[in-house]
């Protein structure tokens, strides 16, 4: 892999696994992957199915979180691209990637150079997420009024510009992070071009919609949730993995994997999401197989001191009060 385009294991975890373990579970799987891809996609399809067939104003808030909920379940999917991790084929995994990503108004190459910042410089003044994830707890008041903002759409630029390559501003560094510099010059070149491609699609999107009647469908269930219930889930799923953490020094208490009921797994951690510090310590491992992550560094006592608590520790903890 071309320097500037790498996601590096971090070496600070205390009790790594074997590595023919972690060379097993490495392994892609086009059937798992399939099945992901299909289990989301025919989801939305059939949510547009039965949303216009029945079609009437009490339908629109349920369809529109759950549309929310889906469109959120296609991020973890280009995630999973963003790290090469949907097929062991280069250009076919970007290929997926992209298409995957442009509906929901993202640019996979400019996400690739932005979030191997995270993983590289986790908690560091260069970890470009440090603008949404540092400073809790701040109290209950913040981040519902941080939530609400996101609900009403006052934060969505702002998030589509992080997933364009440009982050918010560190408050605690004092300047925004300029990802696209710090990447290889073909990964810097792919972003640039990559973004018009998101632009105009939606472009055409919204005026082949219009001019089809079906303006009204296309905002209700995709432009709507896309821009409003879309970052209630993105900001709320950041903070708790990483939100309110005491200790940076390793990716075991830095990152914090959540204990989820199924019922609301789906839509806040579709794809085992939810298994961060997995994902932090061997994030070249593919979605499908974190949950044997998990019982593996449980087997190797891997969870001493680790940041692993229920849903409801970590929404107490977020929400609580800053210490004096």
């Amino acid at each position: 892999m071309k320097q500037g385009e790498e996601f590096r294991e971090d070496q600070r975890r205390q009790r790594p696994l074997p590595a023919s373990l972690i060379r097993n579970l490495t392994h892609l799987s086009p059937w798992h992957c399939c099945r992901a891809l299909s289990q989301t996609i025919g989801a939305i399809v059939v949510l547009v199915i039965v949303s216009v067939e029945l079609w009437t104003p009490w339908l629109f808030l349920p369809a529109i979180v759950v549309m929310a909920g889906l469109q959120h379940a296609l991020f973890v999917l280009v995630h999973d691209a963003v790290h090469y991790r949907l097929f062991e084929n280069r250009p076919l995994n970007d290929l997926v990637g992209r298409l995957l990503a442009i509906p929901i108004g993202i640019s996979m190459y400019a996400y690739r150079a932005i979030h191997r910042l995270h993983h590289n410089h986790l908690y560091t003044s260069l970890d470009p997420d440090m603008a949404l994830q540092a400073g809790y707890p701040r109290g209950r008041a913040h981040l519902i009024r941080k939530l609400l903002r996101d609900l009403v759409g006052l934060t969505a630029f702002k998030t589509f510009a992080y997933f364009f390559g440009n982050p918010a501003i560190n408050r605690a560094v004092g300047h925004a992070q300029q990802p696209l510099n710090d990447t290889s010059s073909r990964l810097r070149s792919a972003a640039r071009h990559d973004r018009w491609f998101v632009i105009v699609f939606h472009l055409s999107a919204l005026t082949i919609s219009v001019l089809t009647g079906a303006g009204w469908y296309y905002l209700v269930l995709w432009l709507v949730p896309l821009l409003s219930v879309i970052h209630v889930i993105l900001r709320l799923r950041a903070v708790c993995e990483h939100g309110a953490v005491n200790d940076i020094s390793s990716p075991l208490t830095a990152a914090r994997t959540n204990r989820v009921q199924p019922w609301i797994r789906w839509w806040l951690f579709p794809h085992h999401v939810h298994y961060h510090i997995e994902h932090h310590l061997y994030p070249s491992i593919p979605h499908y197989r974190l949950p044997q992550v998990h019982d593996a560094l449980r087997r190797h006592q891997g969870f001493d001191h680790a940041e692993v608590r229920s849903l409801t520790d970590t929404l107490r903890l977020i929400t609580s009060e800053p210490s004096p």
